[in-house]
């Protein structure tokens, strides 16, 4: 078992715009809409950059972003784990269709975005950050690779920590095999030890009992529609008032349990 303390959460997806009113739909006190999800251009990239980003960037930035803010952390100095199940999807269909023609040229700027690690590479331009930034992949299984590789690396490092978690849809005809139908981004900083700032503190561990699903139906067909929200049910735990146990979906029959103790004001 590995525990690790939150300090810090950001969300966006669906009907979904920040970590409050994500906790508040989670727990039942207010309604959730259905709405796109709207990534907005990232204020922190330089002007070449901004324009050139594409719908993971936009996403893995904001999520990072509100995460850091609402731990009162230095997106420069921390240390990243970035996990995606997939790259930028629209920016791989324009390479596709580019290769398809006759000329078969490919903009630079494309072949450079088309990479795994794009949006590790410009939250370090957006942010100054000199840390490493791990980047993962484990398809559907993603989200909970990528905190327990954060989780593991807190641990050994006893250094604060971001975890980026992140998946965007995919236009046609790619849709039809890996259908994703929207954009949805978590984003956590972890600590070794309880701060001033902690919201929870987590014990993660690998397990065989079944993954949690969500009581609410739009919420629940989210969950597992995108891989990144398969992150839902741990932040519901976190959002509750009292202790409690998520289990998350990972590879095959193997799942994370993660226990949850929120951290109350002393």
């Amino acid at each position: 078992m590995i525990a690790v303390y939150v300090n810090g959460i950001g969300v966006q997806g669906p009907g979904l715009s920040h970590w409050p009113q994500t906790a508040a739909i989670l727990r039942g006190e207010r309604p959730y809409g259905h709405a796109p999800t709207v990534l907005a251009p990232p204020a922190m990239l330089p002007p070449a950059e901004r324009r050139r980003a594409g719908g993971p960037v936009k996403l893995a930035i904001a999520v990072a972003l509100e995460a850091c803010e609402r731990a009162g952390a230095d997106p420069a100095r921390l240390t990243a784990v970035f996990s995606s199940s997939g790259g930028d999807g629209h920016n791989c269909h324009e390479l596709c269709e580019a290769l398809a023609l006759a000329d078969r040229e490919i903009s630079p700027t494309r072949f450079a975005n088309s990479v795994h690690n794009a949006a590790a590479g410009y939250w370090s331009i957006a942010t100054g950050a000199m840390a490493p930034a791990n980047v993962l992949c484990a398809h559907d299984a993603s989200f909970a690779a990528g905190l327990l590789e954060a989780c593991a690396q807190v641990r050994t490092s006893q250094q604060p920590l971001l975890l980026v978690a992140y998946d965007t849809a995919y236009p046609e005809p790619i849709h039809s095999k890996r259908s994703l139908p929207d954009a949805f981004g978590v984003a956590m900083v972890l600590a070794p030890g309880r701060e001033a700032c902690s919201l929870a503190r987590l014990a993660v561990a690998l397990t065989a009992e079944r993954p949690d699903d969500l009581p609410e139906t739009s919420l629940e067909s989210l969950r597992t529609a995108i891989p990144a929200a398969r992150s839902l049910p741990l932040l519901r735990r976190i959002g509750l008032p009292d202790p409690g146990r998520a289990v998350l979906d990972y590879l095959g029959e193997t799942r994370l349990r993660v226990d949850v103790d929120q951290c109350r004001p002393a």
